[in-house]
């Protein structure tokens, strides 16, 4: 009983931890800067949780001790959901900032009080001066066991099979109840379960949690048939469900426009991220005849977009799921005409796809004059933005920059071996030589050296 006290519940603090860091990407995104944050702040609880429990374990009967801990620890498992969601909802858009303070009020409690645990249960079970290292050992390889499998448990079972808020509620209600046959008060499983059917009752601020995203759907007032596809707090995609050729994000225009500026006819392209498929749709649509290959990392989101926002694929239109990274590998070499990146890991490119060495594999899969437009987010000083243009110059002779600078936002670089298709008309286009001078103090990005979260500027 001692080893499984302690196996689950430092099992359920690592469940929380990365359930944790879904609940929070809708309200302040998903970044590196928040992943460490509640990483940090959770370690920060279970280290404080690990001290004060010993303490208390010397001074209060460790049976009726353990039994508060783990109801207690099993109803603020409970309460994170509603905390999170309220607090992150008048923190939305706040940053690190944000992050840590929601994560410091919402998973640190319960971290620190399921943390407590394990010295309870090491105190418990000392008998003999003689065993304590056998104990102390024995215990906390079972906590550190535990720990294992609810991180492998939360990323390949629970994550996949049920809701986030609904795994939340069923990880707490089983400490409660193990409070409860341990002789925890009663009240506790009440004002518990008051908070779990509080939060069932709410439900998710999804219409789809994915293996990935918090993904939403939203209509367009102004546009019957325009739909914006929402991950996180970013809106990533724009959809007019009845015209393929309307494309309504600045982005999407200036790419749209590089492709249209190339020989007319079919193309075979290859899509780096999916999210609401605009682009792909958009050259099905202009260039009859076209063969599409989308690489997008997340199965779930493929079928989001086939049941709201109206995607239909086939030979003419294909998506592999799986990592960019990987997935380019098994194109062709010289069998694409473009390649469109316009992936993201929150509002940065993933850094593995910026690299130079990514780079030479796209220029493997272009075939000779190919394009390649990248879509960036960054903002002034433009730090993202200067070290990928050091990167696309190092591996292409013309490289352009479409940007609404000074303002930020998205900026889309153009590069190929030959001379590249006129930009968009009324929009800012640097030129080779301009782009050179942007990123002349900027170090390309390579695969030991790419801090693509740290450099990228945020708005504010």
């Amino acid at each position: 009983m001692a080893a499984g006290l302690v196996f689950v519940s430092s099992g359920a603090v690592l469940v929380l931890e990365i359930l944790g860091i879904r609940l929070l990407a809708p309200y302040v995104g998903l970044t590196l800067e928040t992943t460490t944050t509640i990483i940090g702040t959770v370690l920060a609880g279970i280290a404080a949780g690990a001290a004060l429990g010993g303490r208390a374990a010397d001074r209060y009967d460790e049976r009726r001790l353990l039994a508060l801990l783990l109801a207690a620890g099993g109803g603020l498992a409970i309460a994170t959901v509603p905390l999170v969601r309220g607090l992150g909802e008048a923190l939305r858009g706040g940053g690190d900032a944000a992050a840590f303070l929601v994560t410091l009020l919402a998973l640190f409690p319960p971290a620190a009080v399921l943390s407590a645990v394990t010295p309870t249960v090491v105190r418990l079970e000392l008998s003999d001066l003689g065993t304590t290292g056998s104990v102390v050992g024995r215990l906390s390889a079972w906590a550190t066991a535990g720990g294992l499998v609810g991180t492998f448990a939360t990323g390949f079972v629970i994550v996949p099979l049920l809701p986030t808020d609904v795994a939340v509620v069923v990880v707490g209600g089983t400490l409660v109840a193990i409070g409860i046959a341990l002789g925890a008060a009663l009240r506790l499983a009440a004002g518990a379960l008051a908070v779990a059917a509080v939060t069932l009752a709410a439900g998710p601020p999804c219409d789809a949690e994915t293996g990935y995203h918090c993904a939403r759907v939203i209509a367009d007032p102004g546009r019957e048939t325009g739909r914006t596809l929402v991950l996180e707090d970013l809106p990533h995609s724009y959809v007019d469900l009845a015209d393929p050729r309307h494309l309504e994000f600045d982005y999407t225009q200036w790419i749209g426009t590089a492709i249209d500026g190339m020989p007319g006819g079919p193309l075979d392209a290859v899509f780096l991220g999916g999210g609401g498929f605009t682009l792909p749709r958009y050259v099905a649509a202009t260039r009859p005849g076209s063969r599409s290959r989308v690489l997008e990392v997340d199965g779930d989101l493929v079928t989001l977009a086939r049941e709201r926002l109206g995607l239909r694929t086939g030979p003419d239109l294909a998506v592999r799921v799986g990592d960019a990274r990987m997935t380019l590998r098994q194109e062709g070499a010289a069998s694409a005409d473009v390649v469109v990146g316009d992936a993201f890991g929150g509002r940065a490119v993933p850094w593995h796809l910026a690299t130079a060495e990514f780079v030479e594999e796209i220029r493997r899969v272009l075939r000779p004059g190919g394009l390649y437009a990248l879509n960036v987010i960054d903002y002034p000083p433009l730090s993202l933005v200067r070290a990928e243009a050091a990167t696309l110059l190092e591996a292409f002779g013309e490289v352009a920059l479409v940007t609404h600078e000074p303002a930020g936002g998205n900026f889309v670089f153009l590069a190929s071996d030959e001379p590249l298709p006129p930009g968009p008309e009324g929009e800012r286009v640097l030129d080779r030589g301009q782009v050179a001078r942007l990123a002349a103090d900027a170090d390309p990005l390579r695969d030991d050296d790419a801090p693509a979260d740290q450099l990228l500027t945020r708005r504010g």
